[in-house]
C-alpha cells in the first residue's frame, strides 16, 4: 500500500521481442494483452525505437491493442516523442485515447545517450545535444493541444500562430477524451556513467521542474540495486512541486522493472542474461545486468517490488526477461501480484 492506495502493475508486452524471438510474433504480443487483463493487471505498454532497437509502431499497436481490451490502462514506457513532430504526435494520441475510450497514459522520453540514438536524431535532422530543450517545447505543444485543442507556442525550435485540429467546421477541436491524458515524464539520470556531483545536480533539478511543469508522474528504470536514488530523486521532485505550487502527492511514481522468476536465482539470472543482450545489444554491454531489475525466485521478487513501493512506487510497469512471455506473466499473477492485493485501501 501507498498513501491509503493499491500498488498498481501493468505489464510491457516487448515489442521488439517479435523481432528477436521466433515464438512470439504480433499476435502472440496482442493476444497476452488481452490475457494481461484477464489475470488482473492494470496496465499494458510498448516501448519505442527508431531504427537503433528495431520494433512495431508504438502507437499504432497501442490502437489495435485498445480493441482487444476493455479495462486496462495503455501506455508507452517510453515514447522518444523529441524525435516526432508535436502536432502529428498530438493528433496520434488524441486519437488512440479516443479509440481506447479514455484509457491512455501517456509516457515521454527525450532519448538515452546511445550512439544507435545519437544517429537518429542526426537521420531526422535534429540536435541531440538539445535534446532536452526539443524535448520540453514538445511536451509543452502536445500538453496545450491536449488541453485547450490550440497552440500559439513560440520557442527556439517550434513556432506556431494558433494552430488548432480545427477549421471552423467541426463541432469542436479534435482532443483526447482525457483532457489531458497523464502524462508520466520519464527520467533516469544515471542510466550511463557517472557525472560529477554538480552536474547531476544540475541534470536532476532540470528533469525535475519538467516533470512538475510538464506532467504528472515520474517514469523511471534500470537503477534496479539502488533504491536510493530513487528516494533521492523523490525529494528533488518534491523540491521542484513546491517551488511551483504543485502537491507532490497528486503525482504518480512509475517504475519499469525488468525480471525473470525462476526456480532458482541461477536459473532465472541466466535466461535473464540472454534475453537482455539480444534485446539492448549496445545498453547490456555498458551497464551492469543486475540493475535491470531482480531476476530469481517469487519470493525475491516480491522482496524487491516492497523495497521500492515503500520508498514511493505507485505502478510498477513488468517487463519479462525471457523468450516465453506468456509463461512470466502467468507466474506473475500467479505466485507475486496476489501478495500486494490482499490489503484494503483505509
Amino acid at each position: 500500500m501507498h498513501d491509503g492506495r493499491p500498488i498498481e502493475f501493468g505489464v510491457n508486452l516487448n515489442n521488439r521481442e517479435p523481432l528477436i524471438a521466433p515464438d512470439y510474433d504480433l499476435s502472440a504480443l496482442l493476444e497476452l494483452s488481452s490475457k494481461v487483463e484477464e489475470l488482473g493487471f492494470d496496465s499494458v505498454w510498448v516501448g519505442d525505437s527508431l531504427f537503433s532497437k528495431p520494433r512495431y509502431e508504438a502507437m499504432t499497436l497501442l490502437a489495435a491493442i485498445s480493441q482487444r481490451t476493455q479495462r486496462v490502462r495503455l501506455g508507452t514506457a517510453c515514447l522518444v516523442s523529441s524525435t516526432r513532430n508535436p502536432l502529428y504526435l498530438a493528433l496520434e494520441w488524441a486519437t488512440l485515447d479516443r479509440l481506447s475510450g479514455g484509457r491512455t497514459i501517456f509516457g515521454p522520453c527525450m532519448g538515452n545517450p546511445e550512439q544507435g540514438v545519437r544517429r537518429e536524431f542526426a537521420a531526422l535532422g535534429l540536435p541531440f545535444s538539445d535534446r532536452a530543450t526539443v524535448f520540453e517545447e514538445g511536451l509543452e505543444i502536445v500538453g496545450q493541444l491536449f488541453r485547450e485543442g490550440r497552440t500559439s507556442f513560440k520557442g527556439k525550435y517550434f513556432n506556431y500562430d494558433d494552430v488548432a485540429f480545427h477549421s471552423g467546421t467541426e463541432m469542436e477541436p479534435l482532443r483526447p477524451l482525457q483532457m489531458p491524458p497523464p502524462t508520466w515524464i520519464v527520467s533516469n539520470p544515471r542510466l550511463v556513467g557517472d557525472k560529477p556531483t554538480d552536474q547531476m545536480r544540475a541534470t536532476m533539478e532540470r528533469a525535475c521542474d519538467r516533470i512538475i511543469r510538464l506532467g504528472d508522474g515520474w517514469m523511471t528504470c534500470c537503477r534496479a540495486e539502488h533504491p536510493e536514488e530513487l528516494t533521492e530523486q523523490i525529494g528533488y521532485l518534491s523540491d521542484a512541486a513546491e517551488r511551483h505550487g504543485r502537491d507532490f502527492s497528486d503525482y504518480t511514481v512509475s517504475y519499469q522493472v525488468t525480471m525473470n522468476i525462476g526456480d532458482s536465482k541461477e536459473e532465472a539470472r541466466a535466461a535473464f542474461g540472454d534475453y537482455i543482450s539480444k534485446y539492448y545489444p549496445e545498453l547490456s554491454q555498458a551497464m551492469d545486468l543486475s540493475n535491470w531489475g531482480p531476476v530469481g525466485t517469487p519470493d525475491e521478487i516480491a522482496d524487491w517490488l516492497r523495497e521500492f513501493s515503500d520508498r514511493g512506487v505507485r505502478h510498477f510497469i513488468c517487463r519479462f526477461g525471457a523468450i516465453d512471455q506468456f509463461g512470466q506473466v502467468e507466474r506473475f499473477a500467479r505466485e507475486v501480484l496476489p501478495r500486494f492485493q490482499t490489503q484494503e485501501v483505509h
